[in-house]
């Protein structure tokens, strides 16, 4: 039996990735693992999930980058500390609907703020706490924006331009370059090919856990 994991997805809106924890759950359970806890970032604890909606509201005052950066951990920490931890530590799986590289993609690449001083904050934070796999779905803004245009309305991050998502989606492409945990899936596709692509390797993934 393989130990227990912590695997999160990544990746722009409109990459897909509510589809992708479902269909990471649904494929781990098909391979006789039953204990599968699925969270997102920001939210899944009551606390949490109030910090959620300040991140994603319209206010008439407007929330500085810091300020958001500082929410999003918050909110973090709290689903960290209540619910992931926990879960591990009792032997279940995790699937968590993004984590800290949306910081460093959204908050550092998309908003500016230096990764020195969002890394210190990860450090302090988080310590050694990391994910064991990391599927990042790449979309190409354009397309993941299209995709979330046929919803409505907005919030306040997906409202953003085309350019603050062109560059989270840089950031992402620059951090994920040397990290041997992340595995880039295509989400440009269809529906169909993403899920195949996600399948594919994490049985890979899945199996290398064996040796």
């Amino acid at each position: 039996m393989i130990k227990n994991k912590f695997i999160v997805i990544e990746g722009l809106e409109g990459a897909g990735k509510t589809n992708a924890c479902l269909y990471v759950q649904k494929t781990l359970k098909k391979n006789n693992i039953k204990n599968v806890v699925l969270v997102r970032q920001p939210g899944s604890t009551p606390i949490a999930e109030k910090i959620r909606k300040l991140i994603k509201t319209y206010y008439t005052e407007k929330i500085t980058r810091e300020t958001e950066l500082l929410l999003v951990y918050a909110a973090r920490m709290q689903l960290v500390e209540t619910i992931i931890k926990p879960a591990l530590q009792r032997g279940d799986w995790v699937i968590s609907d993004r984590h800290d590289l949306s910081s460093l993609a959204y908050q550092g690449g998309g908003l500016g703020i230096s990764e020195h001083i969002i890394n210190q904050l990860k450090n302090l934070l988080l310590k050694d706490f990391t994910p064991d796999l990391t599927l990042y779905l790449d979309v190409k803004p354009e397309t993941g924006l299209k995709r979330i245009l046929k919803r409505s309305p907005l919030d306040r991050i997906e409202n953003r331009s085309l350019t603050f998502f062109k560059k989270t989606r840089k950031s992402y492409l620059n951090n994920i370059k040397c990290n041997k945990k992340i595995i880039k899936i295509d989400a440009n596709l269809d529906i169909k090919n993403v899920t195949h692509n996600i399948k594919k390797q994490l049985l890979k993934w899945l199996q290398k856990q064996f040796i």
